[in-house]
């Protein structure tokens, strides 16, 4: 029997990247004859693609990497106007480069026993599907988020067929399918507000999702049973793949890490009473301003629990502070020594994983949200940009797996105040609340689901043969 070759185009950044790959070793551990080869996109203002390309490649000698060649990028204002239009510009200038390494990986197969079953493109690479029909090939598409965002992005080209204008936030409630309750236009991405490219680009991108042959999702049947039901019923939808959690427990390799700070976090850790500590981490890119920074820290004071907080600034190199000290209230570390840690970068998937941490503050970005919910801790939602609004809206009102401190907070909004973010981080630290008791069930069942006769382990497994012919 022939082996099976599949291309894989994940979308350009870390985090894309790094969910394709992740993806990429969940196939490769269910079927041997598959290898994978990745088309990386290094976007202009990353630095450690091809670091973390090289260390996987030593771990996972099925999986090769194809760095295309540099293209000029957009113009650098559209990434302030829509960074969605810069990312699907910058990947739509690939389109050539796409085509010759395709060329070369089939040609250089053509006397082997290896064939190119397909390929699985990132959402933002939609614009492929025209390379793969070019070869022949069935394109699958791979929602690096959940199901409901999926919901909303299928809905939308609909919506703009009967209306053809920007979404506004004084919109009413919108009646998406899938989505138990109807969603507030603030509560939806920045995107589809977005009169300089972002909202025309969500709709030009979710008008492909139906030219693929299938659509996988890192999502769990257990998680959002209401919204994957609803896409089986629409037979102009293409099959749906629900094959989370899709992650990557083993952390990842950070740009800042310091081998030194992880020690010193860890060990503070073990020295902390079981799920006693609030965790408060808000992603990569997620940052606020000086007034929003010291509600947040006399929050936390307020509050009386432990702490471990990672504090990020904007990339604006006029930030007017770069050290969490700077930012803080005066007095404020010495008020609390002893009983939290302010940092920069943490490694969120240990300190998760740790007995110690009780509850999560966060962005809601779904990689963080599928982590919190993998090692049962609540999350307490203030959620900063993308799609983290619908996906802390439907956390707290459809799915009762978090505790509302934000629905709708963006960045530039009105300030969160340190007596709303006390109440929140109480709630979540209840040791029987009922959000408590809900997360660890889902906990449970996100792991089931990944195991051998679980519902994502099937769905990989019949993915794997709806791609590779042998059904």
């Amino acid at each position: 029997m022939k082996k099976q070759e599949l291309i894989f185009i994940p979308g350009p950044g870390a985090g894309h990247l790094s969910s394709g790959l992740e993806l990429a070793k969940r196939l490769l551990d269910h079927d041997d004859g598959l290898s994978i080869t990745a088309l990386v996109m290094n976007m202009p203002f990353t630095s450690s693609i091809e670091s973390y390309t090289r260390s996987l490649t030593a771990s996972q000698p099925r999986i090769k990497f194809v760095h295309l060649p540099e293209v000029d990028p957009p113009p650098s204002d559209l990434v302030r106007k829509s960074p969605e239009a810069y990312i699907c510009d910058f990947i739509e200038s690939h389109i050539t480069q796409v085509r010759a390494a395709v060329t070369d990986i089939i040609s250089s197969l053509s006397n082997s026993d290896v064939r190119v079953a397909g390929f699985v493109l990132d959402f933002f690479c939609v614009s492929m599907i025209d390379i793969a029909n070019e070869f022949s090939l069935p394109p699958y598409i791979f929602i690096t988020s959940n199901a409901g965002f999926l919901g909303l992005m299928l809905y939308l080209p609909g919506r703009h067929d009967e209306i053809s204008e920007v979404m506004k936030m004084s919109d009413p409630d919108s009646l998406i399918p899938g989505i138990l309750n109807p969603v507030p236009a603030r509560v939806l991405p920045d995107a589809v507000f977005n009169e300089d490219g972002g909202y025309d680009t969500y709709v030009k991108v979710a008008r492909r999702f139906r030219d693929g042959k299938g659509i996988i999702v890192n999502t769990f049947a257990e998680l959002e049973p209401f919204v994957l039901r609803s896409f089986s019923d629409d037979h102009r939808i293409p099959p749906v793949y629900p094959v989370g959690p899709v992650l990557q427990l083993k952390g990842q390799h950070h740009p800042e890490l310091n081998q030194d700070q992880v020690d010193r976090i860890m060990k503070w850790l073990d020295e902390q009473p079981q799920s006693s500590v609030v965790f408060l981490c808000f992603g990569s890119y997620g940052s606020f301003s000086l007034p929003q920074v010291k509600e947040i820290a006399f929050g936390i004071e307020q509050s009386g629990f432990r702490f471990l907080w990672s504090v990020r600034f904007p990339l604006s190199t006029s930030s007017p502070f770069m050290n969490p000290e700077d930012a803080l209230p005066e007095g404020f570390l010495e008020r609390t020594e002893g009983r939290g840690i302010v940092c920069g970068w943490a490694p969120q998937v240990e300190v998760l994983a740790h007995r110690a941490v009780g509850g999560f503050v966060s962005h809601c970005g779904w990689n963080s949200i599928l982590e919190s919910l993998w090692y049962g801790v609540p999350i307490v939602t203030l959620p900063i940009y993308a799609e983290q609004q619908l996906n802390a809206f439907r956390m707290v009102k459809e799915l009762g797996l978090s505790v509302e401190l934000k629905l709708d907070y963006r960045q530039g909004g009105d300030l969160v105040s340190a007596d709303e973010i006390a109440k929140s981080v109480t709630l979540a630290m209840e040791s029987d609340s009922e959000v408590r008791k809900k997360v660890k069930e889902m906990s449970e069942k996100g792991r089931e689901a990944v195991m051998d006769g679980g519902n994502s382990f099937t769905s990989i497994t019949q993915l794997i043969r709806d791609m590779t012919g042998n059904s």
